[in-house]
């Protein structure tokens, strides 16, 4: 009896875990969908009020200008092998809000803004980018250094409050478009790398339960010497 209860249990749970994980699968590929859509989507303006989790990827437009003199750097960023920062700038919007951007990357040698002076846009324009969420730091991510004003992941708070800017927006914005004069800095596209086993795990899951039975029913087919 426990070996049949203990055989019935285990198969259930492996067919429920695998189940889940097409499950996540289908979730998985709607939220790729999703954001390729909103990526490749037109500009809107920038509202008042936003939440960035219902318009995280989008392209929205607003109207100001770049505080240049408030630049920050998040570093560890490459391109095409060549190391490098990514430089985050506070756009003061004609709203009279703040929100920080990331202008793009920028090698190691342009880090100084006098070597990208034609780069540093003055007067107000319009700006176009991404709305993307602050990063989240994990287990294996180094602090940031403020004092330095090195940023190894984006802390919206932090880096405004560094630079002395109040209440920023609870987001950044990713600039799009082409590089502006100069070449420096260039900006990044956005790739949607989200980790898809759903369905590997599904297969080892239904293998693990089908392997199961087979040792069972092996098991009492057994005769005795």
């Amino acid at each position: 009896m426990w070996p049949t209860l203990i055989t019935l249990s285990a198969v259930i749970v492996m067919l429920g875990f695998s189940g889940w994980q097409l499950e996540r699968r289908t979730w998985k590929h709607e939220l790729i969908a999703l954001r390729v859509a909103r990526i490749a989507g037109p500009s809107v303006p920038l509202p008042a009020k936003v939440d960035p989790k219902l318009f995280e990827f989008r392209k929205m437009s607003l109207r100001g200008r770049f505080l240049h003199a408030k630049e920050l750097y998040v570093g560890a960023r490459s391109l095409r092998s060549n190391l490098g920062y990514h430089v985050y700038t506070p756009f003061a919007a004609n709203d009279g809000t703040v929100v920080l951007v990331n202008r793009g990357w920028i090698p190691l040698a342009r880090k100084e803004p006098s070597r990208r002076r034609r780069g540093q846009i003055v007067g107000e324009i319009e700006l176009v980018g991404h709305l993307r969420i602050g990063g989240r730091k994990s287990a294996f991510t180094p602090d940031n250094v403020p004092a330095e004003n090195f940023w190894f992941y984006v802390d919206i708070q932090a880096m405004a409050d560094h630079v002395g800017v109040r209440k920023p927006r609870p987001f950044y914005l990713q600039a799009a478009g082409k590089p502006p004069p100069g070449g420096w800095p260039r900006p990044v596209a956005i790739w949607i790398n989200m980790p898809d086993n759903h369905l590997q795990y599904a297969i080892t899951w239904l293998a693990l339960a089908v392997g199961l039975l087979v040792i069972y029913f092996l098991y009492h087919r057994r005769r005795p010497d």
